[in-house]
């Protein structure tokens, strides 16, 4: 019988090299090493660090291509319901 304590359990279903997009929620995996990452989902872009050399982090959006898309949508949303 093969017992795993509670750490050892949640330890396995962890992912290195990935995090989710913090829009749609998507698991995504960036290119080691990159500064910026796109989600190839939504199209959000993210900056990203790296703490360890297989551990991406999210740092927070790319304003200028995050709010441009959400100005997209905002009036093409308008334009709908006209």
């Amino acid at each position: 019988m093969n017992q795993e304590t509670t750490s050892e359990s949640i330890a396995k279903g962890r992912t290195l090299g990935a995090f989710r997009c913090l829009n749609c929620f998507v698991r995504i995996s960036p290119p080691k090493g990159a500064t910026t990452y796109k989600c190839p989902h939504c199209g959000f872009e993210w900056r990203v660090s790296w703490p360890l050399p297989d551990l991406p982090r999210i740092r927070g959006p790319v304003w200028e291509v995050n709010r441009r898309l959400a100005e997209e949508a905002i009036a093409k949303k308008k334009k709908g319901k006209k």
